[in-house]
Order: C-alpha cells, then sequence, then structure tokens
C-alpha cells in the first residue's frame, strides 16, 4: 500500500482513556496528533505539555474550529458522545468516539445522520475488534472448530472505588454502560442480532446500575449470557460453547497475553495470538479510512444494534427482568 500524509488527530477532553490511545496515535506514521481540549485552558495546556502536544484549547468548540485537525477522537462522558460527535462531524471533522457512542437507538441514527449530512466518517471506538485475537476467534468459530454455535458467556466486572462520572446518571452511567458494552458486543459478534433481552440489575446509590446480569436470544436458540458489575473483582471472559467444543478467551476485552483455549471433550489446544496495540490498530484502521484506503471496521449498523441491545437490557431490567424484544435487525 502506497504511504499517504498522516492524518491530523485531536482529542477532545483528557480522560484517563486517553493514555491508552495517544501512544497509538504518536508512535503510528499514519496519524498526527496535533491537539488536545479541556474544559480550561490551563488544563489543557498542562495535558498537552505533558503528553507533547502541539496546540491546546481551552473549549471543546475552538478545536473543532482548528482548521489543521481532521479527525476527532471524543473521549467525553459517554451522556456527551451523542451531542459532541455530531458537533465535531458538523464542524467537518470525522470522528472516533469512544464507546458506547449511545443508549438509545435513535441517538446513534441522529449521529449517523449527521455523519452522512456532512460525508464525514463516524466510528464507534470498540478497539478490542480491531486484535488479531478477536479476528481469529471469529475464524474459528465460523470455520466450525466448535461445530454449530449454540452458547456464549461473557463477563467484566471490576471494583469501582470513587469515580463521579461513571456513578452519574446525568453522564450515562453505570456498570452495562461501561463494561458491560464489551460482553454485548462480543456476543453479538459471534450470535448475530438479538431477538430478546432479558435482565436483573441491582442499582447503587446514584441510581445507576452497579451490577448487571443478562440473557440475550438471538435466532436458532443461540443464546448469550453476559454479566458486569462495579462491585466484584476484576475480571473478564469469553466462552464460545458449541456442539463440538467450546473456545475461551481469559482477557478478550484487554488481550494481555493474547490466545485462545480450544477444549473438545478431553482433548485440548491453545492457539497463539500475536501481541498487538489494539488502539494503535484502532487507530490505524480509522486513518487508512479517512485516506480512503480502508472501510472502517465499525459503523452504522454495528453501533445500532449494539444501541438495541443496551436498550433492550435496560428495558428488560427496569420491568423486573420481563422479556424485551428488539426490533429486526438492520441491514448493513
Amino acid at each position: 500500500m502506497a504511504p499517504f500524509e498522516p492524518v491530523r488527530w485531536g482529542i477532545l477532553s483528557t480522560a484517563r482513556i486517553n493514555a491508552f490511545v495517544i501512544p497509538g496515535l504518536q508512535e503510528s506514521p499514519l496519524s498526527e496528533l496535533v491537539a488536545v481540549a479541556s474544559r480550561t485552558e490551563e488544563r489543557a495546556r498542562a495535558y498537552a505539555r505533558d503528553w507533547e502536544i502541539p496546540r491546546a484549547y481551552g473549549a471543546y468548540d475552538d478545536l473543532l474550529a482548528d482548521p489543521g485537525v481532521e479527525a476527532v477522537y471524543v473521549s467525553l462522558p459517554n451522556g456527551s458522545h451523542v451531542e459532541w460527535s455530531i458537533r465535531a462531524l458538523e464542524a467537518g471533522k470525522h470522528v472516533l468516539c469512544e464507546k458506547p457512542l449511545a443508549r438509545r437507538p435513535d441517538e446513534v441514527e441522529q449521529a449517523f445522520d449527521a455523519a452522512e449530512r456532512a460525508g464525514k466518517l463516524l466510528m464507534e471506538a470498540f478497539m478490542w475488534r480491531h486484535h488479531p485475537q478477536t479476528r481469529r476467534l471469529v475464524e474459528l468459530v465460523r470455520g466450525g472448530a466448535i461445530g454449530e454455535l449454540r452458547l456464549v458467556r461473557a463477563s467484566f466486572s471490576f471494583v469501582l472505588r470513587d469515580d463521579p462520572v461513571r456513578l452519574d446518571p446525568a453522564f450515562a452511567g453505570g456498570a452495562l454502560m461501561d463494561v458491560g458494552c464489551y460482553c454485548v458486543s462480543g456476543s453479538r459478534l459471534l450470535a448475530g442480532e438479538p431477538e430478546t433481552a432479558t435482565a436483573h440489575g441491582v442499582q447503587g446509590p446514584t441510581g445507576v446500575d452497579v451490577r448487571l446480569a443478562g440473557t440475550l436470544v438471538f435466532p436458532g436458540d443461540v443464546a448469550a449470557q453476559l454479566d458486569c458489575a462495579f462491585d466484584l473483582p476484576a475480571r473478564q471472559g469469553l466462552e464460545v460453547v458449541g456442539t463440538d467444543g467450546s473456545l475461551h478467551v481469559a482477557s478478550p476485552w484487554g488481550c494481555q497475553e493474547p490466545g485462545i483455549d480450544f477444549r473438545r471433550g478431553h482433548d485440548r489446544e491453545w492457539f497463539a495470538v500475536e501481541r498487538a496495540n489494539r488502539y494503535r490498530l484502532q487507530g490505524d484502521n480509522f486513518s487508512r479510512a479517512v485516506r480512503g484506503v480502508e472501510d472502517p471496521l465499525l459503523g452504522r449498523a454495528d453501533a445500532l444494534g449494539q444501541a438495541r441491545a443496551i436498550d433492550a437490557l435496560y428495558r428488560s431490567a427496569e420491568a423486573g427482568g420481563a422479556p424485551a424484544q428488539l426490533p429486526s435487525p438492520v441491514s448493513p
């Protein structure tokens, strides 16, 4: 592939997740991180100095007005994702938005409609989807390694000590939005789009879910069991069970010590996977897409399917566990 001019990136906010995203952008020849914005100029300047970012802005709109910024990474709290994604798109920027893009499907539609009107790209930042471990898992499942798919089990939890943003309903906080969205993403990647959802959630003092367990049922009677929490020990996992065997990934979302454990009866086999920076791969995919040499890995259909499943799980939990129906899947 012929080289191209690096895509010039800006970052909206100084959130902690940036510490994972920034190194991937700075080490890649496909990207150039040129600007960051915070709510105050003092904070933005200090952050830019620490990360060696050339330009700092004390207001998000000021960064969006910078003609030297082509693509924006939105790392604001969940509740601000759609608003600032749309504002960035309308300012003529391509947008990579931190997951989850939105809790409600209509908000996803609004964001992608804005992208289409502006002629710009919008992608939800599920970095684990870009890792070789994920690609290998999909290859094994679709290649029939475990026979016919029957069950997916996905988990992600940790103990949240003190984080007002993640616990604030005004910012669309909660365990399902923060970490459970990975479990939803993994289940959908392997099984398609669910038809029904059931869930039981436990609310914390602020009114958001601090723990949620649910089941998604897919066509062909395939089921996905998922759990997420802010009040359980640090753990994650993804297991895929079929008629002939199972595959287990110990670190599906963090992609630490990548590899896949294959089990069939008493036989076991380990599929090694090369190490890779999932954030770097995500940024490279988006930069190539901006330059028109590659499609974005994730688009409207995936983001909408994601929001529909999250919304259904919440609707079921709010109804005391009653099944919630999902609409028919959208076409890619």
